[in-house]
């Protein structure tokens, strides 16, 4: 295929995507209208379910297909990583040295972490309750582990964060998702249809049917990518030389 060619199918895809974008942008309601058709059925649909938090009943509920596509991103996202940062031929594991750390940053960061990660655990815990989620909580938990390296040193991270374990996390939380919305086609509903489970008292943490499960496979699913992936930048940083000691 020539260039011309290249850029002709290039041209027509994005004057499509252009028409389709504008038509629908005609249909949209009107920018600080009174009137907000989509709010308005998100809030009654995640009330009549019991999730305190719409924003939750809309990711893990109302559309939680397209939540399962945004997790397989990220899970793709620490497979490619880890293939391309793996160790190679050229390359040898050197132990880091311990550096020196200034008491007020140990002090500080060995405070910090303990709060941060059960901060994480909360916010995923109560993602159909309040604002936050699995998503957030994962990044929060996740980032804690690693004031330890900052407070401390790299092989005090490394006993806390044996990436093995961490990778089979990921996979096991991002199967959870996936059998959760299987089991909703066995008991004969629809792929990740918030069936299976009662829906609760209101606002309370057993409220929300699988909003709550989904949520729960989210938080694990990212907190484990999110180690997985800063461990394989730092290995590339911190331990991996080449041949020559670069």
């Amino acid at each position: 295929m020539n260039p011309r060619t290249r850029l002709g199918l290039v041209a027509f895809g994005g004057i499509g995507l252009a028409v389709l974008l504008v038509a629908a942008c005609l249909r949209l309601p009107d920018f600080g209208g009174d009137s907000h058709p989509y709010g308005d059925r998100a809030v009654r649909a995640s009330l009549a379910r019991h999730t305190a938090n719409t924003i939750a009943a809309v990711n893990f509920d109302q559309r939680a297909f397209d939540t399962l596509g945004e997790m397989t991103i990220l899970f793709a996202a620490v497979v490619g990583c880890v293939v391309l940062l793996r160790q190679t031929r050229d390359e040898h594991r050197a132990r880091p040295e311990p550096a020196d750390v200034a008491p007020p940053v140990r002090r500080y960061a060995l405070i910090v972490l303990p709060i941060a990660l059960v901060t994480g655990l909360y916010v995923i815990a109560h993602g159909q309750l309040s604002p936050g989620g699995g998503f957030q909580g994962g990044v929060v938990a996740a980032t804690s582990l690693h004031l330890l390296y900052l407070g401390a040193d790299y092989r005090a991270l490394e006993r806390v964060r044996p990436v093995g374990l961490y990778e089979v996390g990921d996979a096991v939380s991002a199967s959870a998702y996936v059998v959760t919305g299987l089991a909703g086609l066995v008991g004969g509903t629809a792929f990740l249809a918030n069936t299976l489970l009662p829906y609760g008292t209101f606002n309370t943490l057993s409220s929300g049917g699988t909003v709550s499960l989904l949520n729960a496979a989210i938080g694990m699913e990212v907190a484990c990518a999110v180690v997985v992936l800063l461990a394989r930048f730092l290995d590339q940083a911190v331990e991996i030389e080449e041949e020559d000691g670069k």
